[in-house]
């Protein structure tokens, strides 16, 4: 949001600035590419991010069901284990 704001400021002072010389117009269109480089480049960033974060919290999750079915395994062999024993 903030730097929707501040590309519309940079392209208004820009508008501004075209009619005094060629000098400003180029200034102010080097200003406003390099804000739209910038936003392009943190929304790139932000995508970069979610995705990390989806992957970690598949990861997670996998890791859970892993040691959910190791705990249920685990009991089962107990519980084997306990009937084995008590028909001796």
């Amino acid at each position: 949001m903030k730097k929707t704001i501040a590309l519309s400021l940079v392209l208004a002072a820009s508008m501004s600035l075209a009619a005094c010389s060629k000098k400003a117009d180029d200034a102010a269109a080097n200003a406003a590419d390099t804000m739209a480089s910038e936003a392009v480049e943190g929304a790139d960033n932000a995508a970069d991010a979610t995705m990390n974060a989806a992957d970690a919290a598949t990861n997670a999750t996998a890791n859970a069901a892993d040691a959910a079915g190791n705990a249920v395994d685990a009991a089962a062999d107990a519980a084997a284990n306990a009937a084995d024993a008590a028909k001796k």
